[in-house]
């Protein structure tokens, strides 16, 4: 009786283990791309020769040290139809994309990379003085065509996923950001279907107040406080639409200026941001 057990057993455990993944292969080559780097950490530091200095031929290893946390989300849609069809793009070494999560559809989360390492998702992007984005953030894609409201199962997931990320990584409110907002004129997402507020009321991201009982002075520059907030105001149009996609959505006209309302909820946010 024990031996047809423990039989059954083995058949339960292979046909669950042995069920072969899609990604098997590029499984396996991702393991062997984080056994190469963590080789590379256990290296000893080679000696550093100065000339007319005296060589020091022995390694004295600090003891104090961590493995360096994200510090930003960034919040991107896919672009593409379907959640299989990112996890292929994603898996090719020629695109050149990634990043640490997948949200589909139908809310499932597919993470692709160990949140400590860097993923190639931001692209050439600036928030603020910080102009090398991926070393310092995680990537989370939503499947989502660009062109289409996102999904109550998909949001769903996504605030119970942040809601890991930030209490792990202690990750500011302010430094959940998207795509669009990093990339100005290159980038537009996510959508301006994105609910940044639903967001922003459970402590991921930034909101205007009311901004009834708020003055405006009439010195205030648009761009110096876009550029307050984060928002590279190089293409000062295009920082201005990156704005308006993250906070005021339903405005897709005169994206080069921005009405007296619109200003007091600039102001707003960048009294948040400082």
């Amino acid at each position: 009786m024990m031996i047809r057990v423990l039989v059954l057993a083995a058949l339960f455990a292979c046909l669950y283990g042995c069920a072969g993944s899609p990604y098997a292969t590029t499984n396996k080559a991702h393991k062997q791309q984080a056994k190469a780097f963590s080789k590379v950490i256990r290296q000893h530091p080679e000696p550093f020769y100065i000339d007319s200095v005296p060589d020091v031929r022995w390694w004295a290893g600090t003891t104090n040290f961590g493995i360096r946390k994200p510090n930003y989300v960034i919040i991107h849609h896919t672009a593409q139809n379907s959640c299989e069809q990112t996890l292929r793009t994603f898996t090719m070494p020629h695109t050149q994309v990634s990043a640490h999560y997948v949200i589909c559809r139908d809310g499932v989360v597919h993470q692709m990379l160990n949140d400590y390492l860097r993923a190639w998702h931001g692209g050439v992007a600036r928030w603020g003085n910080l102009t090398d984005i991926n070393s310092s953030s995680i990537g989370i894609e939503l499947d989502n065509n660009g062109y289409e409201p996102f999904s109550p199962q998909q949001i769903r997931s996504l605030l119970i996923l942040l809601d890991t990320l930030q209490h792990r990584y202690a990750i500011p409110a302010a430094n959940f950001i998207g795509h669009g907002d990093i990339a100005p004129g290159r980038k537009v997402d996510p959508s301006a279907y994105f609910p940044w507020q639903q967001l922003a009321e459970k402590g991921f991201g930034l909101w205007y107040k009311d901004t009834t009982a708020i003055t405006v002075p009439d010195s205030f520059d648009n761009l110096q406080g876009l550029r307050i907030i984060g928002y590279n105001v190089k293409d000062s149009s295009a920082a201005i639409a990156a704005f308006k996609r993250h906070y005021i959505p339903a405005d897709s006209t005169t994206l080069d200026t921005l009405s007296t309302g619109e200003r007091k909820i600039l102001y707003s946010i960048m009294e948040q941001s400082r």
